[in-house]
């Protein structure tokens, strides 16, 4: 198993232990709950280049002719060569269309102190808060924020 292979594996088996995420929207009930459907993976595509998705459950969204929409509020632990660790808070939108019970989103993220010119690693990814609004306007205004435990 080559260097990055084994990070990823060891990386991808570190936040499958995470706990789903569920929430509800309180505004929108016929929105309901969102999930995450897994911990979130993590890609490595060069040496500070990451790729992070995001599953998501809306099974209440499917019932309803709208969809719905939010966004993943989360937070990167990473790691640069010397062994500094360093944490980000990152937030990505998300919609569901009418109809679906799933969707995913996906975040593009770079993670250097020098500009590509070292190699970092992601320790953590730990989901602070998913909101949900009925819709699939991600400017509506009526949102329900729900923070983990």
């Amino acid at each position: 198993m080559t260097q990055i292979t084994a990070k990823t594996f060891w990386m991808t088996a570190s936040i499958a232990a995470l706990p789903a995420l569920s929430v509800g929207a309180t505004t929108t009930p016929s929105a309901g709950a969102v999930s995450l459907s897994q911990a979130p993976v993590v890609m490595r595509l060069n040496k500070d280049e990451f790729r992070i998705a995001f599953g998501i459950n809306a099974d209440r969204c499917a019932a309803t002719a709208n969809g719905c929409n939010g966004v993943i509020r989360y937070r990167v632990d990473w790691k640069t060569e010397d062994g500094v660790v360093r944490s980000e808070n990152k937030r990505v939108s998300y919609t569901v269309v009418p109809q679906s019970s799933h969707s995913l989103t996906v975040d593009r993220q770079y993670f250097d102190t020098a500009e590509g010119a070292h190699t970092t690693d992601v320790v953590k990814v730990t989901v602070d808060a998913i909101t949900c609004v009925e819709g699939t306007d991600l400017h509506a205004t009526r949102t329900a924020s729900i923070t983990a435990p």
